[in-house]
């Protein structure tokens, strides 16, 4: 068996194994009815498992792509990491982490997704701003009503007191 072979399921071997402690873990949280806290872990543990096991499935399968000859030729080319991104994202991360209690969720899921929305376009694309606030306010009110009336969590309202 050749390495790449070997690394395909060990991947998919690792993510089934994953799938399988994660679905133990959650078997073992309190039910409250058909749709409650643990829908979510329990959908999110049969996808892991399904993942993993198509990963064995095809890594038994594969074959090792053929090496591209200009590959080496091309790496002095590639684009070099965006830095900046990455940190405005890391910083946006931590602004909405830290005023999620006092501002709520569904303000600053807005704001957040508004951000990270411009951060993310490139450079030489225009930024549009009423489709980025769409997306972001509709996202916010279907996330914070699917887990207030779906799934009956709270999520932190702060001075909205919805």
């Amino acid at each position: 068996m050749d390495t790449y072979k070997r690394k395909e399921l060990l991947v998919g071997a690792l993510m089934l194994g994953a799938g399988l402690f994660y679905l133990f873990l959650t078997i073992n949280l309190p039910r409250k009815g058909f749709i409650d806290a643990s829908t979510v872990p329990y959908v999110l543990s049969v996808g892991l498992c399904l993942l993993g096991a198509l990963q064995l499935l095809t890594a038994t399968k594969a074959t090792q792509p053929p090496a591209d000859p200009d590959a080496d030729a091309d790496s002095s080319a590639a684009t070099p990491p965006d830095y900046p991104t990455v940190f405005k994202t890391l910083g946006l991360i931590a602004v909405y982490v830290a005023l999620l209690q006092k501002v709520g969720f569904p303000i600053m899921t807005v704001l957040y997704l508004y951000a990270q929305f411009i951060v993310i376009t490139p450079r030489e694309q225009k930024v549009n701003h009423i489709t980025y606030i769409v997306i972001a306010v509709v996202t916010s009110a279907l996330i914070f009503f699917t887990f207030r009336q779906g799934f009956d969590l709270m999520l932190p309202t702060g001075f909205l007191k919805i």
